[in-house]
């Protein structure tokens, strides 16, 4: 698949988590897989595979993936605790580092709350460990909503028993009276 269409399959994401735990190194998935394991079934297409990892396993996983053919994506948001490597095939993986002090207070890096690396989930049936389905909720707030927002929002929500966020209210609207998303 080329770059300019990236796209990351269940394969393909077994196959990196399986490549992170032989390797020691534990990861959370994010992102719309990480929305699509805590359902357990894929709802979508993804472009990339977004991964919450400790901040002091980033340099191993970067050359585990360099290994393999990744580099470097160009982004406005790359910093040492963001960054996306992809390869010739068009997968991505966005990494998202942190650090915790003993106490469990983020001191460093994507600032994920302890307690929201809590979630399980599958893909194809592969377990793995997720963001906890009401962070995820709450991670999918506080900029600019669009369509696919809505679609892993609302099904976590149902699915979960979680209140629809206000600023996902307008789609239900819409969705109801059968009209175009805005």
């Amino acid at each position: 698949m080329p770059k300019d269409d990236p796209r990351m399959t269940k394969d393909d994401v077994i196959a990196f988590v399986q490549l992170l735990e032989r390797h020691d190194i534990a990861l959370y998935i994010d992102g719309g897989w990480g929305v699509d394991a805590l359902l357990g079934e894929q709802t979508r297409p993804h472009a990339d595979l977004d991964i919450a990892v400790e901040h002091k396993d980033a340099p191993q996983i970067r050359a585990l993936l360099e290994a393999r053919g990744y580099e470097d994506v160009p982004r406005d948001d790359t910093r040492p605790c963001n960054f996306v490597l992809g390869d010739d095939e068009g997968r991505q993986i966005d990494v998202h580092s942190y650090t915790f002090d003993a106490d469990g207070n983020n001191i460093y890096g994507v600032p994920y709350p302890y307690e929201s690396l809590s979630g399980t989930g599958t893909i194809g049936g592969y377990p793995v460990k997720t963001i906890a389905p009401d962070w995820m909720v709450k991670f999918h707030t506080g900029y600019e909503i669009d369509a696919g927002d809505y679609h892993d929002v609302k099904l976590l929500c149902r699915r979960f028993g979680i209140n629809l966020p206000p600023e996902y209210e307008k789609f239900a609207r819409w969705e109801v009276l059968n009209l175009e998303r805005p």
